[in-house]
């Protein structure tokens, strides 16, 4: 039994807000009565100011996978082309996904340093004279590399292509992070979930949907039930649900709206990048090496590291477990113990940072991983010149 708190420090599900906690913890109502619809009615529209969109946002009760799911299944038919891009692994998993959903994925491949090359894309669309892709698939922020891609840049070049394809964007680790404006940059359909910066827990998982894409579900699309946008559009206008809803869930939800709209998202936005280049200069101090290798590119949710070549991420995230109770991201797939990941995201402050970052330090030392000392201290003097 170890004393004081343990640190999660992964990138997600991250540290829910005792308010949030608070919120849920109370007698469920009736999901079908008045109370509910004004009580639903309230948390579909406001949720709208965090997707920045005038569109609709369903709202399933279910992991990120499951809004994935509902994403492709809405749009795409059977043997339809998706042009997606590799930026980690859950831009990999997407893929999987299509492919075992019966559509035909045409995955360009990256290097897991680099976000989505938009001008590829633009260059693969432009050779698309049929019109055979549906549908461009992008991870905004991939959780497995640390990695940011540029969305407006995909939008920019799908755009100068003429190509009629519905831009698609997984949000999970940056939604409620890192500034992400759907109607702006003309996302036809978001996926996103609780887990992250919404700072609840999992299983809640959510789909902002453009007019143009909600045209396309309704003519077409696979066959698909639970996942139906049509049939979420009328129970939603009156704040319910064509299912029972997770409802102590929805608490948290209301509750973590409220707190991310008083803090203000700019302000939001500005504490996470605050917080990333205060990791970032730690990592550097250290002497060692961080994944993503365009700074333009850095995420603001997490930092992947890489180990030395002669020290695997494995045995010093459980040096670490072991002698500070902190849990670090671990590294996946291509990246599998070569990198560790800090999370920085969600309800965090300078002193969680900080306790991370002194704690990744004396594990460092600990495990014997040959770095320079003083990684703390560099993002301590960077918080206390930049409040």
């Amino acid at each position: 039994m170890k004393s004081g708190r343990h640190f999660l420090q992964i990138p997600g599900p991250t540290n829910t807000p005792d308010r949030v906690y608070r919120a849920m913890h109370r007698a469920v109502m009736d999901h079908r009565g008045p109370d509910f619809g004004t009580f639903g009615k309230g948390v579909l529209e406001d949720i709208k100011k965090i997707f920045q969109t005038e569109n609709h946002v369903f709202i399933f009760p279910a992991s990120g996978t499951g809004a994935w799911e509902a994403a492709l299944v809405n749009v795409l038919a059977p043997g339809d082309s998706v042009l997606m891009y590799e930026t980690g692994q859950f831009a990999t998993l997407w893929k999987k996904m299509a492919d075992k959903l019966g559509f035909e994925p045409i995955f360009m491949q990256g290097d897991w340093r680099q976000g989505a090359n938009a001008e590829a894309i633009g260059e693969q669309l432009r050779a698309d004279k049929g019109h055979a892709i549906k549908a461009v698939c992008v991870v905004h922020n991939d959780t497995s590399t640390g990695i940011t891609s540029d969305i407006p840049a995909v939008r920019k070049a799908m755009d100068a292509a003429g190509h009629p394809a519905l831009l698609m964007v997984d949000t999970i680790s940056s939604l409620g992070s890192i500034d992400f404006r759907t109607d702006e940059w003309g996302v036809d359909v978001v996926v996103a979930g609780s887990q992250k910066g919404l700072l609840l827990p999992p299983g809640l998982s959510f789909n902002a949907v453009s007019a143009k894409a909600m045209a396309v579900s309704n003519d077409g699309g696979a066959k698909r039930s639970y996942w139906d946008w049509q049939d979420m559009v009328g129970p939603n206008e009156s704040g319910f649900f064509p299912y029972t809803p997770a409802t102590t869930l929805l608490y948290g939800l209301r509750e973590a709206i409220d707190m991310l709209l008083e803090e203000g998202l700019e302000n939001v936005f500005a504490r996470h990048a605050r917080h990333g280049e205060a990791t970032r200069r730690a990592v550097r101090a250290w002497g060692l090496e961080i994944l993503c290798q365009d700074p333009a590119l850095y995420s603001n949710a997490l930092t992947a590291v890489v180990m030395p070549d002669d020290k695997g991420a494995d045995a010093l995230r459980k040096t670490i477990l072991d002698g500070f109770d902190m849990s670090l991201g671990t590294g996946l797939n291509k990246v599998a113990d070569r990198v560790f990941r800090i999370g920085h995201l969600g309800d965090f402050n300078d002193l969680m940072l900080m306790g991370t970052l002194c704690g990744v330090e004396m594990g460092l030392q600990r495990a014997g991983v040959a770095h320079q000392k003083g990684g703390a201290q560099a993002a301590m003097d960077f918080l206390a010149e930049t409040p």
